[in-house]
């Protein structure tokens, strides 16, 4: 017993980076999987012939890989990113037109294009967000000493921003707000003039205004515009026979209480449309009740906190934007899923990260975290080596004393 203890705890010390988010991570993944094998009863009834393992060992595996891509990620030297951004950029601009001429329509949005060979679906804005994350990080920092300027600066970075959330916007709208949000919150923090930033807001207001007006004033649409439509006003108007999503989130909720109904015995993954991706955190409170709901904030706060953490420590200002954006997409995602459970957003489809069954979703948000930890990995190695001269100095003076 003790020699497994020995083994799994010189394991966890090889992990480099901050291991508070190590373990966050691993605490993520165990509740993915006790949730994820509760939610998936129907789904495996439906396509399994009542196999209720095949999905838990098919997100077992998934989760598996994530964690191998996160460790790989954390290895990489994180100013290499910087290269990486140039090349990822301009694949991703191609791959999403690609997705929305040809790619595979779900739920009459184009989001997934499926690899041949293994058809696995793969979804793109993943790659995209990751890819103008890391880039924009790169901006700033290159751009810093005529940050103020609109030429040089401003528009370089608010082009690739309006053309890959551009391409985003049609099939998925929702994924597109946070990466835009974040990026805007990466050029508050990376010192862009504050003008130009609040004349972009309000123009963004006023288009989106229009956008909703027209919408709403409109006769019925089809695809991704009657499906916004329907969402916003079933917000709106709270009609529980519109609303159906909404409502059995809410008596998922409600059966759940403060401590839950336990493992495996929720009632309402029977009904609830998507209980194992988009809606898993009222499955999460009506097992685990209010309790468990507020751990699993607990955790993306904790998250959050070592993330703003690793920015303040981080010494470069490649670093400091690459770790942010990355820690502020995530967490704005996991925060709008939750929203969207317990009725305060619409219905957006966003994954709660490391938590929703899924596969580029978790891979593309493992590698999101190992970059995180690889920002946290080489600011603690560069403030060791800081140190060590200042022990050899104090070491040669004690030797000339003596």
């Amino acid at each position: 017993m003790a020699e497994i203890v020995n083994n799994q705890y010189s394991i966890f010390n090889r992990l480099k980076g901050d291991k508070v988010i190590w373990l966050i991570v691993i605490l993520l993944s165990v509740i993915s999987l006790l949730a994820v094998y509760s939610s998936t009863g129907t789904l495996a009834y439906k396509y399994q012939s009542g196999n209720t393992e095949y999905y838990l060992l098919k997100h077992f595996i998934i989760l598996l890989l994530g964690l191998g891509l996160m460790y790989l990620a954390h290895l990489v030297k994180y100013s290499y990113y910087s290269r990486i951004s140039q090349i990822a950029i301009f694949i991703a601009v191609p791959i999403l037109l690609f997705t929305l001429m040809m790619g595979t329509n779900i739920n009459t949005a184009s989001r997934w294009l499926t690899l041949p060979i293994v058809n696995i679906t793969f979804q793109t804005s993943d790659f995209a967000k990751l890819a103008l994350i890391m880039y924009i990080a790169r901006l700033l920092s290159k751009k810093q000493e005529q940050i103020k300027d609109f030429k040089t600066a401003f528009v370089p970075m608010m082009a690739p921003v309006i053309i890959i959330c551009g391409l985003i916007v049609p099939a998925n709208f929702s994924t597109a707000a946070v990466l835009f949000t974040t990026c805007l919150i990466l050029m508050f923090i990376g010192r862009i003039n504050m003008k130009y930033i609040l004349i972009l807001i309000g123009t963004g207001v006023v288009l989106f205004s229009i956008f909703i007006l027209i919408l709403w004033k409109s006769p019925n649409h089809q695809g991704r515009l009657g499906t916004w439509k329907s969402r916003i006003e079933n917000f709106a108007g709270g009609e529980a026979k519109e609303n159906y999503q909404v409502t059995q989130a809410k008596i998922a909720i409600a059966n759940g209480g403060v401590l839950g109904k336990g493992p495996g015995n929720s009632i309402q993954r029977n009904f609830l449309p998507h209980p194992y991706s988009d809606f898993i955190y009222a499955i999460i409170i009506e097992e685990y009740g209010l309790l468990g709901g507020g751990i699993v904030i607990f955790l993306y706060l904790i998250l959050l906190f070592r993330g703003i953490r690793i920015v303040i420590k981080s010494p470069k200002t490649f670093g400091t934007m690459l770790a942010m954006g990355c820690c502020f997409s995530l967490i704005f995602q996991a925060m709008i899923n939750m929203a969207v459970a317990v009725n305060l957003f619409p219905v957006t489809g966003q994954p709660l990260p490391l938590l929703s069954m899924g596969g580029t979703s978790i891979w593309f948000t493992s590698i999101s975290i190992g970059i995180i930890l690889s920002v946290s990995r080489m600011s603690e190695e560069e403030s060791q080596e800081e140190k060590e001269p200042k022990k050899e100095k104090v070491s040669v003076n004690k030797l000339r004393t003596a």
